[in-house]
């Protein structure tokens, strides 16, 4: 679970908003949204994709409520867990369904930039 260096494909940085961690390259947190950088050409957004969505329900079957915990675990390519995250936990009652959604939104890196290394 190693930062990479400034300049590198996968830098990260803290958002000055909210102290996720975020990209170096990201002109607006993921987490709070707030903007980080004005000096984006304005193709960078249309640049972004979404190449992961996953989206559901969870209701809580008969008169019993459900506690749930949401884990988010990344992977490299050879398997081994680089992140893990319980990104938020609470319970669902009778007749009050929650819905979740995991998104995965992917930029290209700037030309130039090496490949971290592991």
């Amino acid at each position: 679970m190693s930062a990479a260096r400034s300049g590198v494909a996968g830098a990260t940085r803290p958002c000055p908003h909210c102290k996720a961690l975020i990209l170096e390259s990201a002109a607006v947190c993921p987490a709070c949204r707030g903007h980080l950088r004005f000096d984006t050409p304005a193709t960078a957004a249309s640049e972004r994709s979404v190449p992961l969505k996953v989206e559901g329900n969870l209701e809580a079957p008969g008169s019993d409520a459900l506690e749930y915990t949401v884990v988010v675990v990344v992977r490299n390519e050879r398997g081994e867990e680089t992140a893990r995250h319980v990104a938020g936990v609470g319970a669902v009652f009778p007749g009050a369904p929650h819905s979740f959604s995991v998104t995965v939104e992917a930029t290209t890196a700037a030309a130039g930039k090496r490949r971290l290394r592991h």
